[in-house]
């Protein structure tokens, strides 16, 4: 068996090569093994019955599941965390963990539109009230708390329109006030924003992105602290919801690379930003860590790098030369993910689902994701949409 060492701190980089893995719990095996199964034996009545052993039921967890859950809660902070089918599910799991029929919600205003669906459903049909609020309101949410108000959810930076929320103001006043908060962390992931350092109670991720980084998977996390974290792991069982061992697997494996990856979509996001910022048929592009936007002080102080996700505004043009732009694209596809090792693009108008602001950019409006291609290459091809709407204009 393999001696004990000390507990080290290390980098970011170096924590996601080790973390969530035992080897010589496996034989001196590098990964995890994939465990299928839904039956655990129990050796004893005794053990049976006070549910005593490491494992009760598939659902519930198993050597797979627990490699990744481990992972992530150490580099979040957390007491612990939970997996989900889908970043949304994570979502829908940790609003009705903390949320009961009577309660309050101020959900952000910019927060990923499946979120809003919950909110005007889901949570809607069970008796809980849902305020939208301002991205930028900062420490001016306190005015809208009402006696029932229970939690505050947050997206730092906001779905599409990409504004930076003042966390830390936030969660004084939720802390003042006995409420909890919740951030989807999508963007960052834990290595460049850790919510929960910054007093977020519970921090929740679409693995399915960064995490995953190929495209191939959809899965939540929930990391959380002390009691939030057992009243969402309550609903997170009772609602029955697990992720298959295999799915467990490549997120671990994702994990692997994670850093190495995002480093490289962060640079290469910055590079194609100035590049469309210097473009006369661009307006502004919409990237907290570009030097001149409005949320990159913020970004600045609470975030320790980027992503490749970002959002630029073109001058007006009509419909139709706008979709010559993209039709002529050839290195981006269109879909509606992000986070893996290609590049992508969707055009974007959230005029419709914006209710505690408004959107109106002055210009039609896209959402890139910038992979791990060459970002001269992918210059080259956003110059030949660009001639091709110029053609149809």
């Amino acid at each position: 068996m393999k001696p004990s060492v000390p507990e080290i701190t290390y980098a970011p980089a170096t924590e996601v090569v080790r973390l969530g893995r035992d080897p010589f719990r496996f034989d001196g095996f590098v990964n995890p093994p994939v465990v299928r199964g839904s039956t655990v034996l129990s050796p004893s009545y005794d053990a049976l019955v006070n549910h005593s052993g490491r494992y009760s039921y598939g659902r519930r967890g198993n050597p797979t599941t627990e490699a990744l859950e481990t992972a992530i809660s150490a580099l979040e902070g957390a007491d612990g965390t939970l997996l989900t089918p889908s970043g949304l599910s994570a979502i829908s799991v940790a609003l009705l963990g903390v949320l009961k029929a009577g309660d309050h919600l101020l959900m952000v205003d910019t927060a990923y539109n499946p979120t809003r669906r919950i909110c005007d459903g889901v949570l809607r049909r069970g008796g809980i009230e849902v305020s939208y609020y301002d991205p930028l309101i900062g420490a001016g949410i306190e005015s809208l708390l009402r006696p029932n108000t229970r939690a505050i959810f947050l997206e730092s930076p906001g779905s599409q329109s990409m504004e930076v929320q003042d966390v830390p103001a936030i969660v004084a006043v939720a802390k003042a006030h006995g409420l909890v908060t919740l951030i989807d962390n999508t963007w960052a992931t834990p290595l460049y924003l850790k919510p929960l350092a910054l007093g977020v109670d519970v921090s929740i991720m679409a693995g399915t992105k960064y995490l995953s980084g190929h495209a191939d998977l959809n899965i939540g996390t929930i990391a959380a602290r002390g009691a939030v974290f057992k009243q969402i792991l309550s609903a997170h069982g009772d609602l029955g919801i697990c992720v298959s061992p295999d799915d467990a697997a490549l997120g671990s494996r994702g994990l692997r690379t994670m850093a190495v990856r995002l480093e490289r979509h962060w640079r290469s996001g910055l590079e194609v930003a100035r590049w469309l910022a210097a473009r006369p048929e661009v307006a502004r592009v919409l990237h907290p860590a570009l030097e001149g936007d409005a949320g990159h002080a913020l970004w600045k102080r609470d975030f320790t790098g980027a992503c490749g996700l970002f959002s630029a505004i073109l001058k007006p043009v009509p419909e139709p030369a706008f979709a010559a732009f993209f039709d002529a694209l050839a290195l981006f596809g269109m879909g509606y993910s992000w986070g893996g090792f290609e590049s992508l693009i969707i055009p974007f108008d959230c005029s419709s689902y914006r209710t505690a602001t408004t959107w109106a950019p002055g210009g039609p409006a896209m959402r890139l994701h910038i992979g791990l291609e060459e970002p001269a290459d992918l210059q080259a091809d956003l110059a030949r949409g660009f001639a091709a709407m110029a053609a149809a204009a």
